[in-house]
Parts: structure tokens; sequence; C-alpha cells
């Protein structure tokens, strides 16, 4: 079990590249004491910062706070993130006046989903770049906004072109930088690159980066996300069954090769989907040192 100790394996990792780490708010006391050892772990890691995601119509609002002042106890910067459909004005004006008392300066804005059952979006958001241009107007340049890019497109888009066009709106609107959904074909992430330079699209790309815990969690979420799985990945993992400890490691050694090509081809960061969890980002930061 990873824990504070170990983190002291890394220590002399940090300041290797520019990264953060992402996390989702637990349910449970007990989820928040495990997240709170991976960011020790991981901190070691000189991360610019931790993000903390928002669920679905602000679904996980209450616990994405207590996670973010939670982490912020521990003085890690923090990363919101901010959805927006199904929200209101004056309830996204005051999340985001409370951040900035915080002194919290920096917001992930994302159009983000409304959770089941609940019914049409509020006609206030929607899109990603509505919310961009409220955070613009109310609070200036108080935050740098960072959004969402889909180098394989975005599973709701009908095709790439207007997915581009999309992402160019919300950068129009006012949007620092970008992190990417993950992918495992470095040369989506390239070819994404030149699709924006050619639209003049200059704000820097991050890739995020998912580690490989388990192959049926995997192949889940790419559904969901449009995240392609390579044959080869798909079918190396497939043959190993219920074999975690070997999907593990070659995820490991599959995800250390995609972050090296990444960082060779100028990537400006890493961003790494830690489902809460220090032990395999930290492998593949070790491996990248």
């Amino acid at each position: 079990m990873w824990h504070l100790a170990q983190a002291e394996l890394f220590s002399s990792l940090s300041q290797i590249m520019n990264c953060s780490f992402e996390f989702f708010p637990p349910k449970t006391a007990e989820g928040l004491d495990h997240l709170l050892i991976a960011a020790d772990v991981l901190s070691q890691f000189a991360p610019e910062y931790f993000s903390v995601t928002y669920g679905a119509g602000g679904s996980t609002q209450e616990a994405s706070l207590g996670t973010v002042f939670a982490l912020q106890q521990k003085a890690y910067t923090v990363t919101p993130h901010l959805s927006c459909i199904g929200a209101k004005r004056e309830a996204i004006y005051e999340l985001l006046h409370q951040y900035q008392r915080r002194g919290i300066k920096r917001v992930i804005a994302l159009r983000g989903d409304l959770p089941s059952g609940s019914g049409s979006a509020s006609p206030e958001f929607h899109y990603a770049r509505d919310l961009i241009c409220f955070i613009r107007e109310s609070f200036g340049d108080a935050f740098h906004i960072t959004v969402a890019a889909y180098p394989e497109c975005h599973p709701q888009a009908s095709n790439i072109c207007k997915d581009l066009q999309h992402f160019k709106e919300k950068v129009s609107a006012g949007a620092d930088s970008a992190i990417t959904q993950y992918f495992y074909h470095p040369e989506a992430y390239h070819q994404f690159l030149s699709d924006c330079e050619r639209l003049h699209i200059d704000i820097p790309i991050i890739p995020g980066v998912m580690p490989i815990y388990h192959f049926s969690q995997l192949c889940r979420f790419s559904e969901m996300c449009g995240a392609e799985i390579p044959r080869y990945i798909r079918k190396k993992m497939e043959a190993y069954g219920d074999d975690v400890e070997s999907i593990q490691a070659f995820g490991v050694e599959v995800v250390t090769r995609l972050c090296q090509d990444l960082l060779q081809a100028g990537a400006p960061a890493l961003h790494f989907y830690t489902l809460n969890k220090s032990k395999l980002v930290a492998q593949i930061l070790q491996n990248l040192k």
C-alpha cells in the first residue's frame, strides 16, 4: 500500500517536467483520506496543481468544495473544475467568488453533462464558451481558464471539423490553455496541434494521460469519452485475462512510451487522470526520470 513514507523514494524526481494531477471528489471520509495520501505521494513530483472534478450538473458540488479546501489546507495549489450546463448564473458567480476569496487563480471551465433524469438544460449556459464569456465578463483576468480539447473528436460532435471550430470558439472566448481527453495514439495529438496551428490557435495544449488500472474499466471509460484503444493494447490485455498485475505492468510500459513521445515532441506539460491513486502515476514518472 502506498503511503507517505514511500513518497520519499521519489523526492529526487521533482522538477523533471511540468505536470498536474486530477482527482475526483470521494464519497466518504475514508476516501478523502486516501486521496490526501495520494496527493502527498504525487506532491514529490512538484506538480503545477491538483485539479478536482465537478459532477454532472454540479451534483458533487459540496464534495468538490470539500476536496478543494482539504487540499488547500495542506498548502497545495488547487484548480477546481466548473461545469455550467444546468447551472444558474448566480450560482456560478457565487462559486467563483468563493474560489477568488480562497486565493484560487485557475479554473477548468467545462460544459459538463446533466445528471441522469434531470430533464432539459438551463437556458443560461449551453456551451463551455458561454461559461468562459461569463467568467471574463464577471471577473476579468482574475482566473486562468483551462478548457477541454479532444484530439480524437468529442463523442457528441458530428465531425472533427465542427469539433475544432467549437474548440476555437472557446479559445476566442478567453481560454488560456487546454487539457486533452486521454488518448493512446500520439499521432492524434500531433495532428490536433497541426490543425490548431492552421486555425491560428496558439494556446498551450496539454495532453491528458490515463494510466491503465483495469482493462474492463478502460473499455468502459473509452466508450463514454470516445478515446480509441489501439488494437495491439486491446489484444494484449485480453490475453492477460484477469491478471491485473500483468495488465498494470504492461500499461505502465505503454503509457511511459506515450509520455516520452509527447515530451520529445514538445508537449508543454502532462496532466494525469489519477483516479485518486498514486502508484501507477508515480511509476510512470519514475520511468521518465
